[in-house]
């Protein structure tokens, strides 16, 4: 037994028996910890971006404070940082693969897990679309690297029959970051509702910086693995951590291109459709919401409060309480008018100009027709009230929207934990069907159920109770891929280019991958503007992703029970 400061190689041994974890020692068990802490709290960063992209979209991308961006620029600058996100990711798993070969694999996890902590941590300064995407780029660089070099280091370490299922396992309990970050969204809304913290948003990225505590814990005890150790002594011929001597081989080239194809089906998959899930979700329930407030008068009671103001301008100087343009509801989905009117009065009241409807109206509207329908709108008989009165409507409509915030944030939480208790199960079941069918059949079960499942959930959620069962299953049957790659990818590749060749084909792959988001959005804005939940046929039609990772299935190999390549 090797002691717990020493890097225990893995042992070749394949006829023990018994459960699996009962070959692993201390140290093979402080392995597995702080690896699958790293990648838990890499993936609980990336489910942070997933739930703060929507608000944060809304907020940097408002023309004016408390006026909404259109939900089409929204959809589409949330799929520009998504890009961008996996395209830094990409970059800093090609570089941070090829450094844990060259450098070390418990040197280079410090690197990436500092990395990712800190931009984290700086993402809540944002001000505008494009500095969010940059803070995310340069954040996904440490959580690109992170999952290269922490897979190498497990594979390397643990006996070989214990190989897939801690793999497995690793892989599982991202889950269980994905869960941390719903968990920290929920706790953060609630407290925004209450009033106790301002943009929840940000305040979830200072949170992301936390991750960098565990550095310490790998810098004082993480040792390299033996078998690294070994290569970079005696294999000097070699060129350690090269994607010349990567592509000069016909086996690693091929093996290279072939987990390049699966992992950007699946990284496609999950990034470009179904993490917008969420979005998805997030639109589904704001309009019935706002459904059931208008069955409620409150948008009839919103168009009183628009005319006393007009009728009264002085007392709306007078007031004391004020709502945000977005805050207030329409007679019909969709229609800004209500927004817009009062933005204008707002505007108007402050440069002491005339509230009156026709010149309020008339500074606003770009053609007849929406001067005409604005107009209308207003009209009707006079509302009188004082500043009393309206500071009472102004508080309705800021509670109302306050409660309206924490519902979709709530729910959008609530979709990320069902998404996730799918995913933690669709995992770790991966690692048992590979370990009795071969990684092939298990990879082509999983590509179909992926493509099926998300079809259905882009296609058929309409209610609530839905996300408690369609979602779970779109999350097992998604994530199920991952669980693969986490076991499949260090099996294709000899010790001295582990690392990597599988940042290479999880890392390309979303180079690759980045190109989902922004085509769901482009299809969304573009293509299916005219529906009323765009992001519903374009996800439906991305979902044949699935089957490119089908189609380049008989091209790899079989792995299931051989040593790892030397």
């Amino acid at each position: 037994m090797h002691g717990f400061e020493t890097a225990a190689p893995a042992d070749d041994s394949s006829n023990a028996t018994g459960p699996w974890w009962k070959e692993l020692n201390r140290y093979h068990w402080f392995v597995l910890v702080v690896a699958a802490l790293g990648w838990l709290f890499d993936t609980m960063d990336q489910q942070l971006f997933n739930l703060a992209r929507v608000p944060a979209m809304r907020e940097l991308l408002a023309p004016a404070p408390g006026v909404s961006p259109a939900q089409a620029d929204v959809d589409f600058y949330g799929g520009i940082s998504t890009s961008i996100f996996l395209l830094g990711w990409a970059t800093g798993g090609l570089g941070f693969g090829i450094m844990g070969d060259r450098i070390g694999r418990a040197k280079t996890m410090l690197l990436t897990i500092l990395l990712y902590s800190l931009f984290t941590g700086l993402s809540a300064l944002s001000w505008d679309p494009w500095s969010f995407a940059g803070f995310r780029f340069l954040t996904g660089l440490g959580v690109g690297g992170e999952f290269a070099v922490g897979v190498a280091l497990v594979a390397e370490v643990m006996p070989v029959r214990a190989r897939p299922f801690a793999l497995g396992l690793l892989q599982a309990l991202s889950a269980v970051g994905n869960i941390s970050a719903a968990i920290i969204s929920l706790v953060l809304v609630d407290l925004e509702e209450r009033g106790a913290v301002g943009s929840a948003w940000r305040i979830m990225f200072v949170i992301g910086a936390v991750p960098a505590l565990l550095a310490i814990l790998i810098r004082r005890r993480l040792k390299e693995p033996e078998q690294w150790q070994a290569a970079s002594d005696e294999q000097l011929k070699k060129q350690l951590g090269s994607y010349s001597e990567l592509f000069a081989n016909p086996r690693w080239r091929k093996n290279a291109l072939v987990g390049l194809i699966m992992a950007a089906s699946g990284v496609i998959g999950l990034w470009g459709i179904g993490f917008f899930s969420i979005d998805l979700n997030r639109s589904v329930f704001r309009k019935t919401f706002e459904s059931e407030l208008r069955k409620n008068g409150e948008a009839e009671k919103d168009r009183d409060y628009l005319r006393a103001i007009v009728s009264n301008p002085q007392g709306f100087k007078d007031a004391k309480s004020t709502p945000q343009p977005n805050q207030l509801l329409a007679l019909v989905p969709g229609n800004k008018d209500a927004e817009a009117i009062f933005s204008a009065l707002l505007n108007r009241s402050k440069a002491n100009e005339d509230l009156s409807a026709a010149e309020t109206i008339a500074s606003i509207s770009q053609s007849d027709e929406e001067k005409t329908r604005r107009l209308e709108y207003l009209s009707g008989s006079e509302t009188v009230a004082d500043a009393s009165t309206l500071d009472d409507h102004a508080n309705r409509i800021k509670a109302r929207a306050k409660k309206l915030t924490y519902k979709l944030g709530l729910w959008a939480a609530i979709t990320s934990i069902m998404l996730n208790i799918g995913a933690f199960f669709g995992i770790y079941a991966f690692t048992y069907v590979t370990h009795y069918t071969g990684r092939r059949p298990a990879f082509a079960v999983a590509f179909i159920l992926a493509l099926l499942s998300t079809v259905m959930v882009f296609g058929y959620l309409t209610e609530f109770s839905q996300i408690f069962w369609m979602i779970p299953i779109m999350g097992f049957c998604q994530l199920a891929l991952f669980g693969g790659y986490a076991i499949y990818f260090p099996e294709l590749f000899p010790t001295h280019l582990r690392s990597t060749g599988t940042s290479f084909c999880y890392n390309v792959g979303r180079f690759v991958a980045a190109l989902g988001p922004l085509a769901l959005g482009a299809l969304s804005k573009y293509i299916f503007s005219g529906y009323s939940e765009p992001m519903r046929p374009a996800g439906v039609m991305m979902s044949s992703i699935f089957l490119l990772g089908l189609l380049v299935l008989p091209f790899a190999p079989e792995t299931k029970g051989k040593p790892l390549p030397e």
